[in-house]
């Protein structure tokens, strides 16, 4: 599966080597679904990314209020516009579909000689997203692998921190989303756990993606027991639409989640069935709201 991790790796790594990469993405014929409810179901939009290219975010959103989705996680961001809208202009346009823009994800690779550039981008993308009234803001991935050196590791918990700061002086929460390369080793460290205890845990939470967690040979509820005050937020994912792998038990993560006072969680759909991305995020909605452990 081609990821945003690939896609960071082949494009936005190797741009910031020379100039700061001005963002990360790690998010056909189909009905939609009115089977609306009280259920708190969000979705993160890199799922419909090639539609808000091709179309525009305004048919997405609308798209996914038919649905029945609530509460969404944006992908695109670039000089203080969202899908190239500005805050207000995108938050309007959601509320008037009953949907409510909870989380963003962008970032940036961290070179300390650019430190003053990379920071004054975190500024303006800080005061875009304030004003747009999402309560996170989400790095998907980050230039660190296994053949990194545990300091180089450690520079980047103490980035994260630093932006985590910036983040809740304006009123939000700052946090870092895994793929399943972070629970590869340096050192015998595990990579995402040496983020997990590293970081300003003040200022710093953490996204979990349950798929990707799994495909690096681990379990979502083991993590989100152990760490249960930093994971504060979940991606909900499968290797096409959600429940159609077999491979993840969800109801235990959801048991969990909810135990642990988790409050928000996205969809994501990377891959899909019969290339029709449409019906795969509606099939995952649909499998959500008809499962009896989804609150």
């Amino acid at each position: 599966m081609k990821t945003r991790r690939d896609f960071l790796k082949t494009a936005g790594f190797a741009v910031v080597a020379g100039l700061i990469a001005p963002q990360l993405l790690t998010p056909c014929k189909g009905g939609t679904s009115k089977q609306k409810t009280n259920k708190n179901i969000g979705l993160q939009l890199y799922s419909l990314r090639d539609m808000a290219n091709e179309k525009g975010i305004a048919e997405v959103l609308k798209i996914v209020a038919e649905m029945g989705y609530k509460n969404l996680e944006t992908a695109s961001y670039n000089k203080g516009k969202i899908y190239g809208l500005a805050p207000a202009e995108l938050k309007k346009m959601a509320s008037d579909l009953d949907l409510t823009i909870t989380s963003a994800h962008l970032g940036q690779a961290y070179l300390p000689e650019k430190a003053d550039e990379i920071m004054a981008w975190w500024d303006q993308a800080i005061e875009t997203h304030a004003a747009l009234g999402t309560r996170y803001m989400i790095q998907p991935s980050m230039h660190v692998d296994e053949n990194s050196t545990l300091d180089y590791l450690k520079m980047y918990c103490d980035y994260f921190s630093e932006v985590g700061q910036k983040v809740k002086l304006a009123g939000m929460q700052f946090g870092y989303h895994n793929h399943a390369f972070e629970f590869k080793k340096i050192d015998d460290r595990i990579i995402f756990d040496y983020l997990l205890q590293n970081v300003d845990k003040q200022n710093v939470l953490f996204e979990l993606d349950v798929y990707w967690i799994m495909k690096g040979g681990y379990s979502p509820s083991d993590y989100m027991k152990k760490y249960a005050s930093q994971i504060r937020v979940l991606h909900i994912k499968d290797e096409k639409e959600i429940g159609a792998s077999g491979e993840i038990d969800f109801k235990p993560i959801f048991e969990l989640a909810y135990a642990n006072k988790i409050e928000d969680w996205y969809v994501e759909v990377e891959q899909y069935t019969n290339n029709n991305p449409i019906e795969s995020v509606k099939q995952s909605y649909e499998f959500l709201n008809n499962a009896n452990y989804v609150k």
